[in-house]
């Protein structure tokens, strides 16, 4: 078996495991963005493109789950379609990857991946660029000229979001954007 194939089982095998749930009640009691110096799944951060080198960041994000929902209706006959119902327009994932980068602005974010989960909680690793420093690596030069990727959806969670995995037939009315077409 190959090395990032065996990680792969162990974090399956692990998560299950009682040390991810004593980890899980130390992380509900730290910040909701904290930077962390190795990564949790260190598979799943290489495939998303991790380097262990100067300027690559590691955040692990908390977000609280459930409660997007519309406002209470207080008064009046409710039509079932009006009931309070959930409204995401954005993964949660999205949601992380845009956390991380308002807490640390000099950073671009690469791409996340989800690390835990519980009742109230879940959590997120984001992958982050710092700009100076990974500009001058081969092949990065784009981090410097690509601002904000986060918040105009071109992450991958982003993508999935905005519904610009499919291509094809059934998928006409998605681009340029969901909301162009309607």
């Amino acid at each position: 078996m190959a090395f990032t194939k065996y990680l792969q089982s162990t974090w399956r095998d692990h998560s299950n495991n009682s040390s991810l749930k004593s980890r899980i009640i130390g992380w509900r009691r730290s910040l909701s963005v904290v930077r962390v110096d190795n990564p949790e799944r260190l598979d799943r951060a290489r495939r998303l493109g991790y380097k262990a080198k100067n300027g690559y960041i590691l955040a692990r994000v908390r977000l609280i789950r459930g409660g997007r929902q519309r406002p209470l209706i207080k008064k009046g006959r409710r039509s079932r379609a009006r009931r309070r119902l959930k409204i995401i327009s954005k993964p949660y994932q999205q949601i992380a990857e845009e956390r991380a980068a308002r807490k640390f602005k000099n950073c671009e974010v690469l791409n996340s991946y989800e690390i835990a989960k519980d009742g109230k909680f879940a959590w997120f690793e984001v992958i982050l660029l710092d700009r100076s420093i990974v500009k001058n690596y081969s092949n990065m030069e784009w981090v410097s000229k690509e601002r904000g990727r986060v918040f105009r959806g071109k992450t991958s969670a982003g993508k999935r979001g905005r519904g610009l995995r499919n291509k094809g037939r059934g998928a006409e009315k998605i681009r340029p954007s969901l909301k162009a077409k309607r």
